[in-house]
């Protein structure tokens, strides 16, 4: 993982991952022992269930706002398309192959 800058992203990403590791806690130990429909647990354990996925969602938005304002495209600067090769970006080399339809070897 790379480290963040911003320790505000960098501890929802820690919120995110610990949120997440007691969701599936909560979830695997309800289906595995399982709950009688009337408890007073099951309304308990569905509080706490719904009190996490809206935490993990509430981190997950921060971090993707983040991600919007701070990271460029990959593959999509300037110094990565001015080195590839534009005189073939199409898979048809010639304009009869591209009339009747054939396609280079190897062209997929």
């Amino acid at each position: 993982m790379v480290a963040d800058s911003d320790s505000n992203i960098a501890w929802h990403r820690v919120q995110l991952k610990k949120n997440r590791t007691e969701l599936k806690a909560l979830e695997t130990a309800r289906f595995t022992i399982g709950e009688i429909a009337t408890s007073k647990r099951n309304g308990q354990t569905q509080k706490a269930t719904a009190e996490l996925k809206r935490k993990i969602a509430q981190s997950e938005r921060a971090i993707a706002d983040y991600d919007k304002r701070t990271r460029r495209p990959l593959g999509t600067d300037f110094q990565s398309l001015s080195n590839g090769s534009w005189s073939h970006w199409d898979a048809y080399t010639n304009q009869q192959q591209r009339k009747t339809g054939q396609r280079t070897p190897g062209g997929g």
